[in-house]
């Protein structure tokens, strides 16, 4: 967010009419006279004001820096670690896991298996249809 859309949004929840900032937060001013210079000299300096000075730094090597920056692999920690355990959940809970962390949506669900139907075949044998003829039909 940019600081004018900031800055424009903080002015639609301000209350209506001339407000001023409270005291703690609007800048002071010391002036070009002579008693804002004065004001000026006097006030303390702030810590870590002036970047510009040595004093107080320490030195760093450029192989330290690299060292620490450098990306350290864990993979043999991380293989070490997921090895070690073992142990499977049952298959109830990994399906009750999954079925709540999947999505609401139709296209989040799983596809619904069809069983496959068998081709129904006869339980009679060619013999029985041949024997049924003769007793029926009365055909030696």
């Amino acid at each position: 967010m940019s600081a004018s859309l900031l800055r424009r949004g903080l002015e639609l929840l301000e209350p209506p009419g001339p407000a001023k900032a409270p005291p703690e937060l609007q800048r002071s001013r010391a002036g070009t006279r002579a008693a804002g210079a004065a004001r000026r000299r006097k006030r303390a300096p702030e810590p870590g004001r002036n970047k510009a000075t040595v004093k107080g730094r320490v030195v760093k090597s450029a192989i330290e820096e690299y060292h620490k920056k450098k990306p350290v692999n864990h993979l043999r920690e991380n293989l070490q670690y997921m090895l070690k355990g073992r142990r499977v959940a049952d298959k109830a809970v990994t399906e009750q896991v999954l079925a709540q962390n999947r999505g609401r949506k139709s296209k989040d669900q799983p596809p619904e298996k069809t069983e496959k139907k068998k081709p129904e075949g006869t339980v009679f044998t060619e013999e029985d249809f041949r024997k049924f003829e003769r007793e029926y039909f009365g055909i030696p």
